[in-house]
């Protein structure tokens, strides 16, 4: 059978993962690709680092002028993370001729349209089904299965270091702090977990799902974003209280004016499916005009799943499915954005309260007079018996509102935080029923 020759350019976790499939499994790979892809070059930084896969005697060098010198190897899998020097070396790829696969989803957040440009400009093909959700296809579905369909929204668990540490906090009573630990000991989240527990790599994944779903020309950091490092393991008991689990989602929702998008934590409806994804799963629901709801489920991290992706992409890529498709897409072109971002103080939207307040009489009418005077009605109340001494008595105050504007929400509960028998700062987060 004839041999399509391939790189790999990083060998971390995912590396590994897709260097096992490929030396493992390759009459597998061969049978979905009509050809055998031939590892033939692996590039790191460190070459003397240990790595759990035996390589074939001479693969392994930090030169990575030996895959770009190469005119043979055809496919290279960019497993390289961070933006800098993963840019330069993606550029490099392009440049002598070769057809890439990455999943580096940093990488395209921030510099998608310069190097898409480029490819096409040389004649090459970008593929990156792994840079959203691990092993769940959302990628390929959105871009090439559902191209009869216009998108309508996508909901999202993005992110499983987040799922994880807000299913621990659930399940177990785990504060925060020793959820995130946790998530760190088993390999879930990294040492400086801010990419993850900010919702910035939500943020990262979402913009490049709007881009593909409604053709968004979004930067990450203009998508309104809240994360998970302020979350309150009472706010998950209230939560279950009133039926419903707290999730961080990311949310895109096509509107006749123009597109909603937002990653915060939400109280997302008990027996909806996002609201049972557990632990360090991701999973995202699709609605289309035509095909109507879908729902994605699977990990959306780790070496297998991940690399499944980048090997399932380097298949496409080594057959010419992925030529075919990045010509016709004109992903991240200088095409003008086919959908405008809506204002998000404009979305409308029902909303979680927690208010710290003093025990005594008129401070139900006090918030609820400033919730009226910016439009808010409230639907269902939660008070509790009361803490503390007779002397400092505060209870916890939890508010469900009917739909009102994000930003009249936003200043109502900023008025509320400076009343005088406010205890502490408010909450707020969105609600999916």
């Amino acid at each position: 059978m004839q041999k399509t020759k391939v790189a790999l350019v990083g060998m971390g976790t995912v590396g590994t993962g897709v260097a096992k499939l490929l030396l493992d499994h390759g009459d597998r790979t061969a049978r979905h690709a009509g050809c055998i892809l031939w590892l033939e070059q692996v590039v790191v930084s460190e070459v003397a680092k240990h790595r759990d896969v035996e390589l074939p005697k001479g693969l392994l060098s930090s030169d990575l002028t030996r895959i770009t010198g190469d005119p043979n190897i055809k496919v290279v899998a960019h497993l390289v993370g961070g933006v800098e020097p993963a840019r330069t070396i993606m550029l490099k790829l392009l440049e002598s001729g070769k057809d890439v696969v990455t999943a580096n989803k940093a990488l395209l957040a921030e510099h998608g349209p310069e190097i898409f440009d480029r490819a096409r400009e040389l004649g090459r093909s970008i593929a990156f089904d792994a840079c959203v959700a691990g092993g769940i296809p959302i990628i390929t579905n959105i871009s090439q299965c559902f191209s009869a369909n216009q998108i309508l929204s996508l909901q999202g668990i993005l992110n499983g270091t987040t799922n994880f540490l807000v299913s621990q906090m659930e399940e177990l009573g785990a504060s925060y702090a020793d959820a995130l630990k946790e998530a760190q000991r088993l390999g879930y989240a990294e040492a400086d977990p801010t990419m993850d527990v900010s919702g910035a790599d939500a943020a990262q994944k979402l913009a490049i799902l709007a881009h593909l779903a409604f053709g968004a020309r979004v930067h990450w950091k203009e998508i309104p974003c809240e994360g998970v490092e302020k979350l309150d393991a009472a706010d998950i008991r209230y939560a279950r209280e009133l039926g419903y689990r707290i999730k961080l989602i990311a949310a895109a929702n096509l509107h006749d004016s123009g597109l909603e998008l937002h990653v915060s934590p939400t109280l997302v409806r008990i027996g909806k499916p996002l609201a049972e994804v557990r632990q360090a799963y991701n999973a995202i629901s699709v609605v289309g005009d035509a095909v109507g709801p879908v729902f994605f489920h699977g990990l959306g991290a780790g070496q297998m799943p991940t690399a499944s992706a980048v090997v399932a992409d380097m298949i496409d890529t080594a057959v010419g499915r992925t030529q075919i498709t990045f010509r016709t897409l004109e992903l991240w072109s200088q095409r003008e954005a086919l959908v405008s971002l809506l204002d998000h103080g404009e979305l409308s939207g029902r909303y979680y309260l927690r208010f710290t307040v003093e025990d005594k009489p008129g401070v139900l009418a006090e918030i609820a007079g400033v919730l009226g005077r910016h439009s808010i009605s409230i639907a269902s109340l939660i008070q509790h018996e009361p803490s503390g001494d007779d002397g400092a008595r505060v209870v916890p105050l939890v508010v469900m509102t009917y739909h009102a504007r994000e930003g009249a929400a936003a200043v109502a509960v900023a008025e509320i935080d400076r009343l005088k028998v406010v205890k502490a700062a408010s909450v707020r987060m969105r609600v999916l029923d």
